[in-house]
């Protein structure tokens, strides 16, 4: 019985601290409207007067050129292409370039505000811009996409002028191979063939000498057996050279003309406009018609809920003074 008397002493007690805290609450509800108005106003007044922010953004697809063959028999790589720029460290050479080391320069109207990479892409890059006006955010924007650009435009003339480099140097061979080397080894193949020609006649006769003078002279057939084998020393020699030289000019003709010329076409192929691609922007440059700062709604509820949390503090804080000067005025008496 005694614990119940005491449960319901609290809820009384509790129910009377409740009645006078809505007591309270009516009693100021003027006050309160005023703060809450006055703060909503205000924060309506700065949405309005802040300066209006834009944005602009461009997602940038890095540049590409198709990879050489390393072999007539790399077919799997035919298709096989170099990206201009890893994204990542990309990324990181625009953000010191354009935010860290531009963020302490004042009165900008524009500037860059992000720059990150696409997920699971490689040679994908978003870049955002903000500014002013759409205008100057997007002007802001293009400065860095030039710059990518330009530098990326500067690898793949550099990779042309490589392969154009190359191109000359295989056609001077080539032209090498066809109007100096190959006659030089033709002219050495007719003029052996017709050595060659002049010692068989000269053994043959040398054979039919030995035959009708081995009776009659042996001392001089032995002098003739000895040219012979002389002449049959340097047949070898000449047969052996001839084919040497048939050999290098079938190499020549055959294979090394040939794939000089298969790599200078494969080159003169690469050299083509359609194999390289600069940075270019996927689409257009993205604008949106209205600011993106400040946002007006976001700060005028927030400034109401504020206020008004603001105005009861302030009206129970007032009470809470009042109470704490009449407890001493009536202490003082």
């Amino acid at each position: 019985m005694q614990d119940n008397q005491v449960n319901i002493q609290r809820y009384e007690e509790n129910e009377i601290d409740l009645r006078e805290l809505f007591r309270t609450l009516l009693k100021n509800k003027v006050k309160i409207v005023l703060i809450t108005l006055l703060v909503t106003i205000g924060a309506i007044i700065y949405a309005y007067m802040v300066p209006k922010v834009y944005e602009a953004k461009a997602i940038l697809k890095i540049g590409e050129y198709k990879l050489a063959n390393a072999n007539a028999n790399a077919n799997a790589n035919a298709n096989a292409k170099v990206i201009i720029a890893n994204a990542s460290e990309l990324s990181k050479e625009l953000e010191i370039l354009f935010i860290d080391i531009l963020k302490n320069e004042k009165d900008r109207d524009s500037k860059i505000k992000k720059i990150r990479l696409l997920k699971q892409q490689q040679n994908f890059i978003e870049i955002t811009a903000i500014g002013s006006s759409n205008k100057v955010a997007t002007s802001e924007l293009e400065k860095v996409i030039g710059y990518v650009q330009n530098n990326h435009q500067k690898i793949l003339s550099d990779v042309k002028e490589f392969r154009e480099a190359k191109a000359k140097q295989i056609e001077a061979k080539i032209l090498l191979l066809k109007t100096k080397i190959t006659p030089t080894l033709q002219e050495k193949i007719v003029r052996y063939k017709k050595d060659i020609k002049i010692y068989e006649t000269n053994f043959l006769e040398v054979q039919n000498n030995i035959k009708n003078i081995k009776k009659i002279n042996p001392t001089l057939a032995a002098i003739q057996i000895n040219e012979q084998r002389y002449l049959v020393d340097m047949l070898i020699k000449l047969k052996n050279s001839l084919e040497e030289f048939e050999n290098q000019k079938n190499n020549i003709e055959v294979v090394q003309i040939e794939n000089f010329e298969e790599e200078l076409n494969t080159l003169k192929s690469l050299m083509k406009p359609h194999n390289y691609k600069n940075t270019e922007i996927i689409g257009n440059i993205m604008t949106n018609d209205y600011p993106v700062e400040p946002k007006k709604r976001l700060i005028v509820a927030i400034a109401f809920i504020t206020g008004f949390i603001l105005s009861i503090f302030l009206v129970f804080f007032l009470k809470f003074i009042k109470g704490v000067r009449l407890e001493s005025e009536l202490g003082s008496k």
